[in-house]
């Protein structure tokens, strides 16, 4: 991935409405410094916000998870998550977690 490419990334990650706003503060610390400093806080803090997607079937199927989206939602989120995952899918489906593992596998280019 290009540096372009990657504050591309950092951008959609910031605009995500699911985004953790942790996750954003140190995705808007990067873009405004650019620096190795922000780089390295960007990718600890991504480390544990990306989640798997087997991690996100398993919240999804959880009591938890029905409460936090409803059981309704909380379905569908599985579903779309097994469908994901059979298509080789990795990371949670979400557009704030699928941006965050997009930098978060291409660090390098930060």
């Amino acid at each position: 991935m290009t540096k372009q490419e990657i504050l591309a990334k950092v951008n959609e990650l910031i605009a995500a409405p699911s985004c953790n706003p942790a996750v954003r503060s140190a995705a808007e610390t990067y873009l405004k410094n650019q620096d190795k400093a922000s780089a390295d806080a960007l990718v600890k803090v991504l480390e544990e916000y990306v989640s798997s997607i087997d991690e996100t079937i398993a919240f999804a199927e959880s009591e938890m998870g029905a409460k936090v989206f409803g059981a309704e939602k909380a379905k569908g989120l599985a579903e779309a998550s097994k469908k994901s995952k059979a298509e080789g899918g990795k990371y949670c489906i979400c557009p704030a977690r699928q941006a965050g593992a997009a930098i978060w596998e291409n660090r390098q280019a930060l």
